[in-house]
């Protein structure tokens, strides 16, 4: 202890640490009280970045951002205890600070706290929104799974609508033509060191506007902003009922990120990493991608709309959004900050977390996509192992006609529940629509030989009414 203390009285003085810090880590902030745990939210979104700096150069001295080597190499890290987790701590710790960055936003807009003299701070934090749900898309591409491959695919398609520039953008996504190598190291290269280089810039300026602004006070009902007269009662403030921040606010910091780094390592240990899908390949067209949990919503609602409102939504949806996180702090900045005399502001935030469960419970489920997995049905969902009836179950998986729809549990969702189909239709309805098709729902006129159009026809037909099996886990 005598050696660290002498080694780091050299340190400071050769430094001047202390004298430096210590003006910064002292400086008074408003007592929050009741609402005091809400402002670690800042702080741990920190930590968690933090986490993902550290584990992503460990990731990095062992992966390969090569189109042949990336996926082994991944599955190799994947393989060894440590390697397992550390991406797990990876991938848990960038959805905790999807999560985090996403409840300090919500705290700082019901709080008001973007109105004067905090709008730079807003905008610096919208621009780490914006940057981090950046980061997390690109970190799906270097799985270099299908998974990833098609959503590089989407994401260039989507892009590509712009208009004007759309060509263009999509070819810089793909760094070509098509998704390949290039892509790789394109998304490698933003991933490791363009973004985090532009986070940490942006960090250091949200933080210096912090001390440059103070932390926002807890809001009263009744104490509007007044950009006139504002910083002076706000050095009153801190004058009459001030603390410093380390240790009397800070500890609560300390102990939120402990909680964090412990959440992260915990789950890392225990879950592990999400699972590597099969590699990549475009000639699976049969593929059904699903993005990480934080995009699965924007996924739901781009397959749900109508086909004639892609265009809009794609273009002006995000762009909406980007001039919504502008313009509040600049159309805003005065007036109450109180949430009870801005009701408006819990409706808005109700709203968007609906929107985000919702549509993020849909995209699990992805009712628009074939299950290309569903194994052929049972004997006891047939009702018999031989005849017209059997055989007509059989070509019923085998043409895929049970990826898209249901019977007794089985199947997909994508089309109509057929488990009773022998109640709805008849045959000579059954046989036009097969032949004829649909929405989604391939003509299979000329794929289909009379005697296999026989035992559909009576595989269907015997479909009444009858206890429901249970929906498998699997399924």
């Amino acid at each position: 202890m005598r050696f660290l203390k002498r080694a780091w009285i050299w340190v400071d003085d050769v430094t001047g640490i202390s004298a430096a810090m210590t003006p910064l880590l002292e400086h008074p902030v408003p007592k929050a009280r009741k609402s005091a745990w809400l402002y670690v939210l800042g702080s741990a979104t920190l930590v968690a970045f933090l986490i993902q700096i550290v584990t992503g150069i460990a990731l990095a001295s062992g992966y390969v951002a090569s189109a042949g080597q990336a996926y082994d190499t991944l599955k190799f890290i994947s393989g060894t205890d440590f390697g397992r987790i550390v991406r797990g701590m990876h991938a848990f710790g960038a959805s905790a600070m999807i999560i985090l960055i996403g409840l300090h936003a919500i705290r700082v807009y019901v709080m008001a706290a973007y109105k004067y003299p905090r709008q730079m701070n807003w905008l610096t934090g919208a621009a780490l929104l914006m940057l981090t749900l950046l980061m997390a898309f690109t970190g799906q591409l270097l799985r270099w799974d299908q998974t990833g491959f098609w959503s590089v695919m989407i994401a260039a398609a989507q892009a590509g609508k712009t208009p004007i520039i759309g060509n263009w953008m999509g070819h810089f996504i793909m760094a070509g033509d098509t998704v390949g190598g290039a892509t790789l190291s394109r998304f490698f290269a933003a991933h490791v060191f363009f973004i985090p280089a532009l986070i940490f810039l942006f960090v250091g300026f949200h933080l210096y506007l912090v001390l440059h602004n103070g932390i926002s006070e807890p809001p009263e009902a009744g104490r509007p902003v007044d950009p006139k007269t504002y910083r002076s009662w706000y050095r009153a403030l801190l004058a009459r009922d001030g603390e410093p921040f380390w240790p009397d606010a800070a500890w609560r910091d300390v102990v939120f990120a402990f909680l964090l780094v412990a959440a992260v390592v915990a789950l890392a240990v225990i879950v592990g990493p999400p699972e590597l899908g099969k590699p990549p390949d475009p000639t699976i067209v049969e593929a059904s991608p699903r993005p990480e949990w934080y995009f699965l919503w924007y996924f739901a609602v781009l397959s749900l709309i109508p086909k004639w409102s892609e265009d809009w939504v794609i273009i002006l949806g995000p762009a909406l959004f980007i001039a919504a996180l502008i313009l509040i702090p600049l159309v805003a900045s005065k007036g109450e900050r109180s949430p009870f005399r801005r009701p408006w502001s819990f409706v808005i935030v109700a709203f968007i977390i609906f929107v985000i469960a919702y549509y993020g419970a849909v995209g699990k489920i992805a009712p628009w996509s074939p299950r290309m997995d569903a194994s052929p049905l049972s004997v006891q969902v047939v009702g018999s192992s031989s005849g017209p009836v059997a055989d007509g179950a059989k070509l019923f998986h085998d043409k895929g006609c049970e990826y898209c729809h249901l019977v007794s549990g089985y199947g997909g969702i994508r089309g109509p529940d057929l488990t009773y189909a022998g109640d709805t239709m008849t045959p000579a309805q059954m046989t036009t629509r097969i032949y004829s098709g649909g929405t989604n729902m391939p003509s299979y006129n000329g794929n289909l030989t009379p005697d296999q159009l026989s035992a559909l026809l009576a595989f269907l037909s015997s479909r009444h009414r009858q206890p429901v099996l249970p929906i498998p886990e699997n399924q």
